[in-house]
């Protein structure tokens, strides 16, 4: 008479729980983001699939994870053997490419050689709207105007053209001012007539 009480409530106990179980692991689903391994209700992602980032971010008063194929701006990804985290650039940086290498920077810095500074090196000028340190394209002086050239050695034109030319001291930046042209031509009269062919005479014996 127990014997089968006993077996019918052990039945039943183990589907109750295979119940539960079922309940927790279709809750679980709906709380995860994409991406996640594992998570919880209260801290978001706990663990990624492979390849993506795991960022922490700030929710009220307590941080939820989340998996994401690339870090959000101002911050730079890093991968390691189990992990790939998202970290924070640093404080002078809007957007970093890794710890050391800034992209963009915040308002009053500007960004020289990876680096958000207060102020440019000599010879920069600092540019509040990029909020980088740009580079003008600065030219030197005209050489003297060559020699006039003909257009065509076949024929006696004394008409040509010659040219002069300037170097670039220093090459500008992406946003700075683009070089003028450094090469200018003319035309030009040639003031020296072609020579007449020489004229071979045979004396006849």
């Amino acid at each position: 008479m127990w014997i089968p009480l006993l077996i019918w409530m052990l039945h039943l106990m183990i589907l109750t729980e295979g119940q539960d179980n079922t309940r927790r692991s279709s809750s679980v689903s709906r709380v995860c983001p994409a991406g996640c391994v594992s998570c919880s209700a209260l801290n978001g992602c706990l663990s990624c699939k492979p390849r993506l980032f795991f960022h922490l971010e700030l929710d009220g008063m307590r941080q939820r994870g989340s998996c994401l194929s690339s870090c959000p701006q101002g911050h730079y990804g890093r991968r390691f053997p189990h992990i790939s985290t998202c970290t924070r650039c640093k404080d002078e940086c809007a957007s970093c490419f890794s710890e050391h290498f800034c992209t963009h920077c915040h308002p009053g810095h500007f960004l020289f050689g990876g680096k958000c500074g207060d102020s440019c090196p000599i010879g920069f000028t600092a540019n509040t709207v990029l909020c980088e340190c740009t580079v003008h394209c600065e030219v030197g002086g005209w050489t003297n105007w060559g020699p006039c050239i003909r257009r065509s050695s076949a024929r006696p034109y004394r008409r040509g053209q010659e040219t002069r030319d300037r170097q670039v001291l220093k090459s500008p930046s992406v946003s700075g001012d683009p070089c003028p042209p450094v090469s200018q031509i003319r035309k030009c009269v040639n003031r020296k007539r072609p020579k007449s062919p020489k004229l071979h005479l045979t004396l006849l014996e």
